[in-house]
């Protein structure tokens, strides 16, 4: 019998029996398809030194006008900005108090008690001690130990626990409870690394149970949502406030000598400026002058050259100090809480935030009513055009307010071509820019339409994509149901419970959509499935990955583990984790193939391969492996296999490097092909291998 080629369909197929398949690709990992034919992925490297504290749920990049390439990364304890390869904490304080000898120590033991009534912490916050009024317990506890930053570690309503880094002896039970004068920062609340699910509203599918009703010890994921206001950021926490980071002052502490004079004028040493608008805080532990407090966030205003004043508001009035200061300050900058640095009427909540593209308005949604504090999941509020600041709807400006009717949260949004699509837990919005007196609109475009999470939804060369809870849909125009050949496969095996998780992103470079999501029993995202929008065919494997960016402003993709660093993609052949090299495990197989409809066996005893190494390294000498599984019929189970190593060959001078006929012996009624590579330095693209097959009796 002659050579027979395999041309397998591309894309895998997991709907119905392996049998009923034939002619295509049943498994895969680490794999994908260029033009039809099944090739490895591209490795991953180290993007940046060191690692973060936490689990990374949000990156986004933007340029600076000082041309910084700055990645803000969002972890469930943390804020960062990544700049040269370097983490910047940036976590915004949501509250700074004054206590009066809050610490109160035990015996032998580093954990110290921290008093204050309605402290509003959670477990794994942050709080951070400073001041000239600091002072130690009298032993072992001084004022050093404790003027630093610490991860509390249990709470009550009226107290909350840290360990320090030295053991209490008697001097300091006997001079507790202690600690002078301390002023005390404390970070946004935390979150935990994955979803725990609620009994009430929040547990389960999106707007699952009854609204209000929950339990107030367990959250949900602690998901960011940021994104850049010019070359600032607007940035915060799911269901907490909006924060906003001044590039002017940069992520980096300036640490310069000042002087401060009656009523209030402040000057720069030579060669420093600070314009209008600069967000600053002094966090010295000297004396300031009356007026000033250490760790307050002011704004500069009438900043001439190298002299300026601050206000605790935009544009708010100066502030008139009592008495000077010349002295070096050392000056930084955190994120500022836009409902303490705006009007009256800025929202102090929001689930998802946006920075429109048209007119830049800043757009919050599910958020907080005028006057009020509650959140109303549907309300949809935006500041003025070109002002993230002014939040009060007046005459003058074009603040308002848009109140969704279809469903009960609003889960995300993704900015479109002259529209912003909306997402409810049921339903889908277009909203659009329409000018005053309305401002902004919105038309219902899709009901009954799910959403798994709120970072599930992702747009990719015009048009919007998404992972519902048990399908995938486009919108580009209309909105369709995507046909996808490993619905079953992915749906059966997922869980629900960490929704929260999906993350979906855009591969460009391979005109691809990835969704990482956790399989059943999973707490972290172990999977990946991924969509060839052009080629309009789907494959997937195994990979833990928490946020996912796309080349753009990046020469690659950028990934973040859950070994709390990131990852460049397509960068290399292989793995490097915490600076680790291994090999990335490849491999597809076909669906069960046959001589005819079965009815004899076959059998094989050579196979003419067809693959190139085009990109590997030269040193080990370049392989994967092929081989047939025979089966007696479907479902049978495979017999003896037949397998060969596939090298590269050393005198060919042509691109497909290979060696030539391959020897085996394989016979069966039904068989599979497999192509795998775990080797390092290794990649490959498999073409059309050729098998002798005959026709070998009915028994």
């Amino acid at each position: 019998m002659p050579l027979q080629k395999f041309l397998f369909k591309p894309g895998v197929n997991r709907e119905n029996t392996r049998y009923t398949t034939e002619g295509g690709w049943y498994e895969c990992d680490k794999i994908r398809f260029r033009q039809g034919n099944p090739e490895k992925i591209g490795g991953w490297t180290q993007f940046a030194a060191g690692v973060f504290l936490g689990t990374c749920r949000s990156l986004w990049n933007w340029i600076t006008l000082a041309a910084l390439n700055l990645v803000g990364v969002g972890t469930n304890l943390k804020f960062y900005i990544m700049s040269g390869g370097l983490y910047y904490d940036i976590t915004p304080i949501r509250k700074t108090i004054t206590l009066t000898n809050p610490f109160t120590a035990t015996l032998n033991s580093a954990v110290i008690s921290v008093s204050e009534t309605n402290h509003g912490c959670v477990q794994g916050d942050f709080v951070i001690y400073s001041g000239a009024g600091i002072v130690g317990l009298g032993g072992n506890i001084t004022a050093v130990v404790l003027a630093n930053t610490f991860q509390i570690t249990f709470v009550n309503d009226n107290a909350y626990t840290i360990t320090v880094s030295a053991t209490a002896n008697a001097t300091d039970v006997s001079g507790s409870p202690g600690g002078g004068s301390v002023v005390t920062q404390y970070e946004t609340n935390t979150g935990p690394s994955y979803q725990i699910p609620l009994i009430g509203w929040g547990g389960g599918t999106w707007g699952g149970g009854t609204w209000g009703v929950g339990s107030s010890n367990v959250t949900s994921l602690q998901l960011w949502n940021q994104q850049n206001f010019g070359e600032d950021l607007v940035y915060g926490p799911r269901g907490q406030g909006i924060y906003y980071w001044n590039a002017n002052i940069g992520f980096s502490p300036i640490q310069i000598t000042i002087t401060i004079a009656a009523p209030g004028v402040i000057t720069l040493p030579t060669g420093f400026s600070f314009p209008d608008g600069t967000t600053l805080a002094f966090t010295s532990t000297g004396a300031l002058p009356t007026g000033l407090t250490v760790g307050q966030v002011y704004f500069v205003v009438n900043s001439t050259g190298g002299t300026f004043n601050v206000a605790t508001s935009i544009n708010g009035t100066p502030i008139t100090t009592t008495g000077s200061q010349s002295g070096t300050q050392r000056i930084s900058q955190r994120g500022i809480d836009l409902a303490d640095a705006g009007d009256s009427d800025t929202p102090v909540f929001q689930n998802f935030l946006i920075v429109s593209d048209a007119s830049r308005f800043v757009i919050v949604f599910g958020t907080n009513d005028y006057g009020s504090t509650t959140i109303n999941p549907m309300l949809i509020r935006w500041s003025d055009q070109e002002d993230p600041f002014t939040w009060s709807p007046q005459a003058t400006n074009q603040a308002g307010s848009l109140q969704l009717s279809h469903g009960s949260a609003i889960i995300t949004a993704v900015q479109s071509r002259q529209e912003i699509v909306v997402f409810t837990d049921s339903s889908i919005y277009s909203y659009q820019y329409v000018g005053p007196p309305f401002v902004w609109t919105a038309q219902l475009i899709a009901d009954n339409v799910s959403l798994v999470g709120p970072n599930a939804a992702v747009i990719a060369s015009g048009a919007v994509y998404w992972m519902g809870v048990d399908k995938f849909y486009k919108y580009d125009g209309r909105v369709q149901t995507l046909n996808c050949d490993l619905r079953r496969y992915i749906f059966s095996d997922f869980n629900i419970e960490q929704a929260q998780q999906v993350y979906a992103g855009t591969n460009e470079g391979f005109n691809e959509i990835w969704w990482f999501y956790c399989s059943a029993g999973a707490t972290a995202s172990d999977r990946y499935v991924i969509y060839n929008y052009v080629e309009n065919v789907w494959y997937y494997g195994d990979l833990g990955r928490s946020a996912w960016l796309d080349s753009g402003l990046l020469p690659r993709p950028v990934a973040a583990t859950y070994d709390s660093e990131l990852v460049q993609h397509e960068d290399g052949v292989d793995s490097y984790v915490l600076g680790t090299q291994t090999a990335l495990t490849a491999n597809i197989s076909s669906s069960e193939f046959d001589i005819g409809d079965g009815h004899n066996f076959g059998y094989v005893w050579r196979i003419v391969p067809d693959l190139t190494f085009e990109g590997s390294a030269s040193s080990p000498t370049p392989a994967v492996t092929m081989t047939l599984f025979p089966m007696q019929s479907s479902g049978s189970g495979t017999g003896n296999t037949a397998a060969a190593n596939i090298t590269k060959g050393s005198n060919y001078v042509i691109t497909e490097e290979y060696t030539g006929i391959v020897y085996t012996r394989a016979r069966g009624r039904q068989m599979i092909f497999k192509i795998s590579s775990d080797q390092i330095g290794t990649t490959w693209q498999l073409g059309a291998p050729r098998i002798d097959i005959r026709a070998d009796g009915r028994r």
